[in-house]
């Protein structure tokens, strides 16, 4: 079971506190009195991942958090106040989210339409993230397959996420359906990403070397009920590139979340 350390001189900007979740009135329990706690880095954001096998309650931990869902009991907490539809935060999927019969320039800046900012406002906010996520060029076109690729429809999912709330980002396997030369190239632009905007980002793979090299904190969850058993301090220099997976602490990092990650599956 792991400990969440409160440290009173940083805000939290994330809690789960004793959330239950059952689905048959209290029979059985998905999710058992389950805590999650993530403070506010200054200057920093954090990157934290959440692993587990299939099952263990990850994507629902983001929904959560999102105000998706409402656990059986338990409280969630988003910037130190409940949640609620006010502060609804983005969730970038696996599947592409983005509104087909609208343009990239229109998706990314749809939060900032339902805040009613004049349509030349949010078309500047909106340019400024589509160049960032290296979408420049491609801002009038639908946000579809074939005239995207599923790499740049995830693009404009992030660059969405980033215009309604830079401060937070969830996102639920987002690069697992990419081929492998793009899925690097997108890990690289989110730490690109992180490091810009000091975001808290609460990420979700099953991907180990995908999480050892995002990551700076690494939580690894059991099922039957959900549970954190494991986390993990991810210990490499903050700035990531192709030599961090050459660095020999990475590769011990490979092996001790793959080791949990096997000891894990035995506690289902």
């Amino acid at each position: 079971m792991v400990n969440f350390t409160d440290r009173p001189e940083l805000p939290n900007i994330l809690e789960l506190k004793g959330i239950s979740q059952s689905y048959d009135g209290g029979q059985t329990y998905i999710i058992k009195d389950l805590d999650f706690l993530v403070e506010d880095e200054p200057e920093q954001g954090q990157f934290v991942v959440i692993m587990g096998m299939s099952g263990s309650g990850k994507s629902t931990i983001l929904r959560y958090l999102a105000g998706l869902q409402e656990p059986t009991s338990g409280e969630v907490f988003v910037l130190g106040k409940p949640v609620d539809q006010s502060q609804r935060i983005s969730m970038v999927f696996q599947q592409y989210s983005s509104l087909p019969w609208m343009t990239v320039l229109d998706n990314v800046g749809l939060a900032l339409k339902y805040q009613g900012i004049p349509k030349i406002e949010r078309d500047e906010r909106a340019m400024e993230l589509i160049n960032l996520v290296g979408l420049t060029g491609h801002e009038h076109k639908y946000a579809q397959y074939p005239a995207l690729s599923g790499g740049q429809l995830q693009r404009v999912a992030i660059a969405r996420s980033l215009i309604a709330n830079p401060r937070i980002l969830l996102m639920d396997e987002p690069f697992g359906a990419l081929d492998v030369r793009t899925r690097l190239q997108m890990q690289d632009m989110l730490t690109g990403i992180w490091h810009q905007f000091h975001s808290t980002i609460i990420f979700v793979t099953h991907d180990i070397a995908e999480a050892v090299y995002l990551a700076d904190d690494i939580y690894i969850l059991k099922s039957s009920p959900s549970r954190f058993v494991k986390h993990i301090d991810v210990d490499l220099p903050l700035e990531r590139n192709k030599a961090t997976k050459r660095d020999p602490r990475y590769m011990e990092l490979l092996y001790e979340v793959e080791d949990t990650m096997m000891e894990v599956s035995h506690l289902q």
